[in-house]
């Protein structure tokens, strides 16, 4: 999972913000410092995405809670919960994935929490943003001139929507 949104979400962030750094002058170290920025900050708001999607608040998120699920994708929401599962959960969680039953979404998502998914998601989460901050301090440019990209950041990371 973490593989296939590296090639997706965050790649298109790292490759974004590298190439304002490559436009910008900077040396090799500090692009590699910019990709890894947005690599792991990429990977943290995908995360967050999915999270929100089973999770989120429907008046904040703006959209229906829980359209993942009812879609039967295989987000890491559930390909974690498959891995922590009880037998007993696992069968139930197969069983809602092939069904359309009434009350799927509150079936599953009181087997997530069973599971604890959402907060493993949290930490989850919050490890890859960390891993982001990190590469944004690590660049060589004054702490002023990279206020906007931490902005960025922060407003994706608590965004509700």
């Amino acid at each position: 999972y973490i593989h296939m949104i590296s090639l997706k979400t965050s790649v298109l962030i790292a490759a974004s913000l590298e190439l304002g750094a490559i436009l910008g002058g900077a040396g090799e170290g500090n692009c590699k410092n910019i990709y890894e920025f947005g690599r792991n900050l990429g990977i943290a708001f995908q995360i967050q995405d999915d999270y929100l999607d089973a999770f989120g608040n429907p008046d904040k998120f703006g959209k229906q809670v829980g359209g993942d699920i009812m879609a039967n994708k295989k987000t890491f929401l559930l390909i974690h919960a498959m891995d922590v599962a009880t037998d007993k959960q696992k069968a139930e969680l197969k069983y809602l994935m092939q069904e359309n039953t009434n009350n799927k979404l509150e079936k599953i998502l009181y087997i997530f929490k069973e599971c604890q998914v959402d907060s493993w998601a949290d930490e989850l989460k919050e490890n890859y943003y960390s891993k982001a901050l990190y590469h944004l301090e690590e660049a060589a440019v004054v702490s002023s001139r990279k206020a906007s990209l931490k902005q960025l950041a922060d407003f994706l990371m608590l965004r509700q929507h």
